[in-house]
């Protein structure tokens, strides 16, 4: 692992979900944090598609980027109509990127947080299995080992002071309660389906304030 010179990566930046209107604009789900600098005019990503996909080894170019009513959707210079942007739906898109750009901010790429073991008081209680990009801040979905279930940790330096890529780790210091309370709360989860987000919202709203 670990190479001297700039890494190369193929970043996921987001997917396609859905046809809109009539001349070929698709809706987002975005995986990156800055969905207006990525998807500008000219842009080129490459696809994730099944190898039968009539799309299979081709690139889309951006056209043009907008929010409709909060919704990110997107024009490509490849699909001109509805039929198009149909049978497109379903695909990711990547993107080449160096990642020693990302050293100064401490910020990192999904595709390094995924898979990293999570460390709690010296110990490992878990992975990252995704990170979720909500209005208000990113949250770690993490499966601890003990459990067939999903822990939501506010990705904010209170409760997430060291992400070490390099070693595989990402040490959490969350608020008592947030990794305890979810085994065996399967039944208030099925009447609080949000309840999760609500109490990551919580520890980062404390996070913060302190």
């Amino acid at each position: 692992m670990g190479a001297a010179g700039p890494a190369r990566a193929q970043l996921r930046v987001g997917r396609l979900v859905k046809a809109h209107g009539l001349k070929g604009a698709l809706k987002l789900e975005l995986y990156t944090d800055d969905p207006d600098g990525r998807f500008v005019p000219g842009a080129v990503f490459t696809l994730q598609v099944p190898e039968s996909s009539p799309w299979h080894g081709k690139t889309l170019t951006v056209r043009e980027f907008r929010w409709m009513n909060s919704h990110a959707v997107a024009f490509f210079e490849e699909v001109d109509d509805r039929t198009a942007a149909e049978s497109i739906v379903r695909a990711i898109l990547w993107i080449d990127q160096d990642e020693s750009a990302l050293a100064e901010d401490d910020a990192w790429y999904d595709h390094q947080l995924v898979g990293l073991t999570v460390i709690r008081d010296g110990e490992a209680v878990g992975r990252v299995i995704r990170v979720d990009h909500l209005p208000a801040q990113d949250l770690l979905v993490v499966r601890p080992h003990a459990a067939d279930s999903e822990v939501l940790v506010p990705f904010v330096s209170a409760i997430v002071p060291v992400v070490d890529v390099a070693a595989g780790t990402v040490t959490v210091t969350p608020p008592a309660g947030l990794f305890e309370d979810l085994p065996g709360e399967e039944a208030d989860d099925e009447e609080h389906p949000h309840a999760g987000e609500d109490e990551a919202a919580d520890a980062a709203a404390e996070a913060s304030e302190d």
